[in-house]
């Protein structure tokens, strides 16, 4: 760290407040991802109060902000946000077979959602109808899937794209063997 402490601490809740505002969140969103009182955050932002080192770390968290870059050089127009294989939130109590990488940051869940798919042969991820006006868009990187989204039915085979509306009940299976696509969920 090139600056002095005392630096660090004068800059910091800006360059908190920043990272908020930069990521488009409100006090209560970073409340809820970080765990930290609506009002701590706030007091914080305004240097009234000084973070511990796990409340520093908690926010840096859910801003997804580098902690040694927030203290050493603050935020910058371009950054480069990594999160490590290992480290990509997988869920895989869906559907049969399925594992779901989820590659869209939390902030965006209910807007606009990125995931990686790996449905096993003769597996299926079923899903209810989502919200009123949502499509999705389905890309098969490896094998070949079966959609179905309300009454109509296709095969996908790789590098195959299909756009359909999710707000009706919906299925990606692999009938013939195993499945790797990605899918993006647009909430309109």
């Amino acid at each position: 760290m090139t600056e002095k402490p005392d630096t660090l601490l004068t800059k910091l809740p800006a360059r908190l407040k920043e990272a908020r505002l930069g990521q488009g969140l409100s006090l209560d969103a970073v409340a809820k991802l970080s765990g930290v009182s609506r009002s701590m955050v706030s007091q914080i932002e305004r240097g009234e109060s000084s973070p511990t080192i796990a409340t520093l770390w908690n926010l840096t968290r859910a801003l997804q902000v580098d902690f040694a870059g927030l203290l050493d050089q603050g935020l910058q127009g371009t950054r480069i946000d990594l999160l490590r294989a290992q480290d990509v939130p997988t869920i895989t109590n869906l559907g049969t077979g399925c594992r779901i990488r989820i590659l869209s940051p939390p902030e965006d869940a209910g807007r606009h959602e990125v995931y990686e798919l790996h449905i096993d042969g003769g597996g299926a991820l079923d899903s209810d109808p989502h919200a009123q006006g949502a499509r999705e868009h389905l890309t098969v990187i490896d094998g070949c899937a079966t959609l179905t989204s309300g009454n109509s039915t296709e095969t996908l085979k790789p590098a195959d794209t299909a756009r359909y509306p999710a707000d009706v009940a919906h299925c990606i299976a692999a009938p013939d063997g195993p499945l790797r696509a990605f899918l993006v969920v647009h909430y309109g």
